[in-house]
């Protein structure tokens, strides 16, 4: 069978089922299935070409037409990645207390954001989406109730789990549930497929709203007026909303869930670091919060039970995120003490001079070309980079921000390969100011520094007066602290003003 795909939306599904091995319990067996292996590293991707390839089918989404929708991300990302390949404009709703990490994905895809105030949460931005679609004539695919959703889990997800349990069987199937899509699709279709498998249902366990038997609370529209009662924020991004969507509540009224699991969400983050750590399955918080409702089950679960808990997408979605929180950025004290047991390469000693010995002389043709650069009176203001070096390009955003006006001679790049010309431009540099970093920016050709350097006159304000005194035009509107465009790597410096 040929690998070879015509585009990417051909990959999706088909994602693999893994047995759990050190952390499952002895007598029952858990296993995952993986949906991070889905091209777009989330089980919505398969939403988002269900709902979109049925709007097409049907007549509702026209060629070319903008799409909107509210999502806490993964659906927004899956959605981005349908459209770039089909050639759908699209805008995202999201609140803004989702992670940064999922807007940035969407808006690389080629998709806009909109974000919403956090305290109006899922049913914020769904009003949001709403009234955009509304305004504009866009179409709005409505995830949260559109049937499409649910049919493109009962005719692939459920199908897939189906054929792979054939021989040994499925004693319980575990999900949250989000939009609503998978719960109801996969119910549906392992009920007619897989009768004896139960379809157990994890929710937050500050936040149990279906468990908790009080229907939603609606207007004479049908759409949700208000927060469920039992609603409360919780850590589980993409599960839960403030509200029971339509398609929860078909699942719920056809009595096709068997029973409900409260997840405790810091047990959930801990799932999702075992699961990484030894099994080294990369995963959400969601998936450690539906891993975790799976060991509760297999508690109570006869021996030789077979479980199956869906994952629902890739760890990389909650890196600005409490899951993350205690990861280190710099060396761990551990991680030193191992870099010290070899003599070279440490950063906790001074490197060693070379052999050359003494600094290398300038050519003069390079002198007169970096002094000629300096002094250009066109650009006051010069910056000799590198073209691919984080904190040039922390230069660069904050004169941007600024409004300034500067010249960058990256002379790293193709423009100065001919001849070792940006190698003899380094050494004359080198001789000029006897710095080795980049940036060194120069201002009516006073040399002033590097990147932290112009950072911290900006904020005491003794750049902005060089600036001023020599007439070089800025926004005097802005006071954005500049250390904010430093590499994310890096712990922003606390400095007084």
């Amino acid at each position: 069978m040929s690998n070879i795909y015509n585009n990417i939306l051909e990959t999706i599904g088909k994602t693999p089922v893994v047995r759990i091995n050190k952390l499952a319990p002895n007598g029952v067996n858990i296993y995952a299935k993986v949906e991070s292996f889905n091209p777009m590293g989330s089980v919505k991707d398969r939403l988002a070409i269900g709902v979109i390839e049925d709007a097409e089918k049907s007549g509702a989404l026209k060629p070319g037409q903008t799409i909107v929708e509210a999502t806490s991300g993964n659906t927004g990302i899956a959605l981005a990645m349908v459209c770039a390949q089909k050639g759908y404009p699209l805008v995202i709703v999201m609140a803004e207390n989702f992670s940064v990490e999922r807007r940035k994905m969407i808006r690389f895809l080629g998709a806009k954001v909109i974000l919403t105030p956090a305290q109006y949460k899922g049913s914020g931005m769904l009003e949001k989406a709403k009234e955009l679609s509304e305004k504009h004539g866009w179409w709005l695919p409505r995830q949260f109730e559109n049937p499409a959703n649910a049919e493109i889990h009962e005719i692939t997800t459920a199908q897939e789990i189906i054929s792979d349990f054939s021989e040994i069987g499925l004693d319980y199937f575990v999900s949250g549930y989000g939009s609503g899509g998978t719960l109801a699709g996969v119910a549906k279709g392992l009920k007619a497929g897989s009768p004896k498998t139960k379809i157990m249902v994890c929710e937050p366990d500050n936040a149990q709203i279906l468990a908790s038997g009080i229907p939603q609370i609606k207007d004479a529209n049908g759409n949700h007026s208000e927060s469920h009662p039992n609603f409360r924020p919780h850590l589980m991004q993409g599960w839960s909303p403030d509200f029971i969507p339509k398609l929860t509540e078909g699942t719920v009224s056809a009595n096709l869930i068997d029973g409900y699991v409260a997840v405790d969400g810091n047990h959930s983050i801990q799932c999702s670091k075992d699961l990484a750590q030894k099994e080294g399955l990369f995963v959400g918080i969601t998936a450690g919060a539906t891993f975790s409702a799976a060991l509760k089950i297999a508690e109570t679960a006869p021996a030789g039970s077979n479980i199956l808990c869906m994952l629902p997408d890739t760890g990389e979605r909650y890196l600005t995120t409490a899951l993350f929180e205690d990861v280190a950025v710099e060396m761990t004290a551990e991680e030193q003490a191992i870099a010290q047991t070899t003599a070279n390469y440490r950063f906790d000693v001074t490197v060693a001079a070379d052999s050359e010995g003494e600094m290398p002389a300038p050519e003069i043709e390079s002198v007169n070309e970096l002094d000629n650069l300096i002094t250009d009176d066109a650009y006051p203001i010069v910056m000799v980079a590198l073209e691919w070096c984080e904190f040039c390009w922390s230069i660069r955003k904050a004169l941007a921000e600024y409004g300034i006006t500067y010249k960058s001679a990256d002379i790293d790049s193709v423009e100065y390969q001919e001849n070792n010309r940006g190698g003899k431009l380094r050494v004359a540099l080198r001789n000029k100011t006897t710095w080795n970093t980049f940036p060194q920016i120069f201002i009516k050709g006073e040399f002033i520094g590097g990147c932290t350097d112009l950072f911290d006159g900006i904020k005491d304000g003794s750049i902005l007066d060089l600036l001023d005194k020599n007439g070089i035009k800025r926004n005097e509107s802005v006071d954005t602290d500049p250390y904010q465009f430093l590499p994310s790597w890096l712990h922003p410096r606390q400095q007084s003003t």
